[in-house]
């Protein structure tokens, strides 16, 4: 499975130490050059910058082919991401803003976020998911504690 990921998934998943899930759940993962452009800012968290320092094999830069018009209202990364996932026939991509994951949807592609990613690592046992949620929620992961709730609910739910 190809995956193409924007900046926000791969940011809080090496936030949270469990990027290494990654390449478990994927066959490949890609980014475009605008997302390995905006992980490398200067005002990235040091873990972030590490990363990038040995940047493991599994994660592939790629250039951004042309972007549609229509993603004009998008950030780079997600215009990127759109466009690198339909040029390469990505089986999904990983994408937490609501208009860039809007704009794939209306393109046909699949779409899973951070919380998507952790839920199917602890759903096939790689992770524990309430220790992988406390870790993302003393981040600043923009997502309500009903929503952090649900998922931890789900957890209970499923394991009777």
């Amino acid at each position: 499975m190809i995956v193409v990921s924007d900046t926000s998934p791969l940011n809080y998943l090496i936030l949270i130490e469990l990027h290494d899930i990654l390449p478990k759940l994927f066959d490949r993962i890609l980014i475009p050059a605008a997302v390995h452009h905006e992980l490398k800012s200067a005002d990235a968290p040091d873990p972030i910058k590490r990363f990038l320092v040995e940047a493991p094999g599994w994660l592939e830069v790629r250039p951004s082919p042309e972007i549609d018009a229509t993603l004009r209202q998008l950030d780079s990364g997600e215009r990127g991401v759109i466009a690198l996932a339909l040029s390469t026939k990505a089986d999904s991509v990983l994408l937490d803003e609501r208009k860039g994951r809007q704009a794939a949807r209306e393109r046909g592609l699949r779409v899973s976020g951070t919380l998507g990613v952790i839920r199917r690592a602890a759903d096939q046992g790689l992770i524990t998911l309430p220790d992988a949620l406390d870790r993302l929620e003393k981040t600043n992961f923009r997502a309500t504690p009903k929503l952090f709730n649900s998922l931890r609910g789900s957890t209970t739910r499923s394991s009777r």
